[in-house]
């Protein structure tokens, strides 16, 4: 039990860092926009998926979970 307190207080701690980093506006200018990100539009329709945002988020929670199993 020991093991699950110690994952559920540091998952905690990263979910309100993370708030505080949004609440705050960092990244706003260059997060979704990243080279590599696809965006297209014609007329009225856009259309957005930031996939490589996407990979940085996963390999950033990757090690961040290595780090704490470790």
């Amino acid at each position: 039990m020991n093991d699950l307190g110690k994952l559920l207080v540091v998952v905690g701690l990263f979910i309100a860092a993370m708030g505080a980093l949004i609440w705050s506006g960092f990244g706003r200018g260059w997060l979704g926009r990243l080279p590599g990100d696809i965006h297209y539009s014609k007329g009225d329709f856009s259309f957005h998926f930031p996939i490589v945002t996407c990979l940085l988020f996963s390999l950033i929670l990757t090690l961040i979970m290595w780090l704490i199993r470790r």
